[in-house]
């Protein structure tokens, strides 16, 4: 099952412009769920000529009962943002809220 968790779901309804992988060794378990791989993912939405472009980030996690997509920021982040997202993350411990976040989602959707 794939859930993608944001008001408009056609957003993320094409190939990311950039992948950046956080997590992907397939053993973490968190309560009963697998975690196989956690990523974010940069979806470029259009460009101001004084503010530069506007993107999407969106979180990607992967379990053994599904995955989730979910936006993770979004707005004119000048440079590099996947890569400043992704450095705040891993250290500021933000990789376990967007797990907990995921299975939190992934949970809701199942069980209606």
């Amino acid at each position: 099952m794939k859930i993608v968790d944001m008001h408009d779901p056609q957003r993320v309804n094409r190939t990311p412009d950039d992948v950046k992988i956080l997590f992907s060794s397939g053993s973490f378990v968190q309560d009963e769920f697998t975690i196989s791989k956690v990523e974010l993912r940069l979806y470029n939405e259009k460009n101001d000529d004084h503010l530069g472009t506007f993107c999407l980030i969106t979180s990607f996690v992967q379990t053994d009962k599904g995955s989730v997509e979910m936006i993770y920021d979004e707005g004119f982040r000048g440079e590099n943002p996947l890569l400043r997202a992704s450095e705040f993350l891993t250290s500021n411990l933000g990789i376990s809220g967007l797990i907990l976040r995921s299975i939190i989602s992934l949970r809701e959707k199942t069980s209606s």
